[in-house]
């Protein structure tokens, strides 16, 4: 056990502070919120501060996920103690750390003093409240369930965070070997292979393809490696901008969905972030057509977009969501999918439906991470071993040859 102090609000809204003995900080948290206090600081037990924690990935471009996540918890609560919008604001505002938070949240206040609605003052800083999470607070006040909307937008934005980051953090240890090694290789090509090859070309002896092929690598990335550099820098800036256009986009995702097993796994996050987004929508009285809107901008994938908007049409002209789906089964739309829809719109459980669905696919995209990271380290291992056994093999077996024949 360790000891924690913190500050919080209560619920009449008044600051309060002190200590609380727990085993870890997520426990001091649990403890402190079934207390009914609103956290705005936890620190101690050998751990950073809870909003040092926070800082760092972003998420809809201007805080943290879980700068978001937990000013809707604490917005949430506020309402729950019936504490009114304006002071619920003003109160966060005068306890936010971060600048640029108590800038956003002094602003909302204003407007709310000014007679504006919640809704509308968030929209108006589409850097911290994206599209998606404006729509569920004006569905919040005109279902009078303003305190249940923040806790389903910090649900929400809490899952969408974790699984997205999951799928990217799987890739990037792969890249980053692979980076060192290309770094490692280029430099022995560049500085060891020219030594050792002017001592193999001087001995005379015929050598192997493989050898000649190792110091023809290396001739011509000491003539020409700075030229290759500039094309390879070029070529990516260019890269770059054509994926930034509508059309690379969309080619970046066809390439995305065609590398074996990558692509599935990338089918399963984006089928899982629609059905979560749909169902959040939906359960909170948002219209099938306004949710599919929201869903499309939000799923940050050009194929899939596509196919929501398309979808919107059918939908508008009396077609079920199912039906409209159907058309990219089993493409893009697994067909279990298309009828999980189908006995959800038969049933009228669609939103049990969408929460199962978008929970099958956030088991599967764990489960494909956990495979992925499993396979990935031993390929990389071989993968590794003959690119630098070839080199080694290349250089060495002639230079053996040599000293043999002396």
């Amino acid at each position: 056990m360790a000891e924690f102090k913190y500050e919080a609000l209560d619920q009449n809204g008044k600051a309060v502070s002190g200590a609380v003995n727990a085993a870890s900080q997520d426990g001091a948290i649990a403890a402190l919120q079934r207390k009914g206090l609103t956290i705005t600081s936890v620190t101690g037990g050998g751990e950073k501060s809870l909003m040092q924690q926070l800082q760092g990935v972003t998420f809809f471009g201007g805080v943290s996920s879980r700068d978001l996540v937990l000013l809707s918890r604490q917005i949430a609560t506020l309402f729950e103690a019936q504490v009114s919008a304006l002071r619920v604001f003003r109160l966060l505002a005068e306890q936010a750390e971060k600048p640029f938070i108590r800038q956003v949240l002094v602003q909302v206040s204003d407007d709310l003093q000014g007679g504006s609605s919640i809704s509308k003052s968030l929209e108006k800083h589409p850097k911290v409240f994206s599209d998606f999470y404006v729509n569920m607070v004006r569905s919040g006040e005109e279902s009078g369930k303003l305190d249940q909307t923040f806790l389903y937008l910090a649900d929400y934005i809490d899952r969408s965070y974790e699984l997205g980051s999951k799928a990217r953090n799987a890739l990037i240890y792969p890249a980053f070997i692979m980076v060192t090694f290309v770094a490692v290789m280029t430099l022995m090509l560049t500085f060891v292979i020219p030594k050792i090859g002017t001592i193999l070309q001087d001995s005379g002896q015929e050598l192997p393809v493989y050898t000649q092929i190792i110091l023809g690598i290396s001739n011509f990335l000491v003539n020409y490696g700075i030229f290759l550099l500039i094309a390879i820098i070029v070529g990516g800036f260019f890269m770059y901008r054509y994926i930034k256009t509508p059309a690379g986009q969309v080619a970046w995702s066809r390439f995305k969905f065609s590398i074996p097993y990558v692509g599935p796994l990338y089918q399963k996050l984006y089928l899982s972030r629609i059905a979560d987004n749909l169902n959040v929508m939906l359960s909170s009285g948002i219209s099938a057509v306004r949710a599919l809107e929201i869903t499309a901008n939000v799923v940050e994938d050009e194929i899939y977009e596509g196919i929501l908007r398309e979808s919107i049409e059918g939908v508008k002209s009396g077609q079920p969501l199912s039906a409209t789906l159907l058309r990219y089964s089993p493409g893009q739309i697994p067909v279990i999918f298309v009828q999980m829809l189908q006995i959800g719109e038969e049933t009228g459980e669609m939103g049990n439906i969408l929460d199962r669905l978008a929970k099958f696919y956030n088991r599967e995209v764990n489960s494909a991470v956990d495979t992925l990271v499993s396979l990935i380290e031993p390929i990389l291992i071989v993968a590794l071993a003959l690119g630098v056994g070839f080199l080694l093999a290349a250089v060495l077996l002639p230079i053996y040859n040599s000293a043999s024949s002396l």
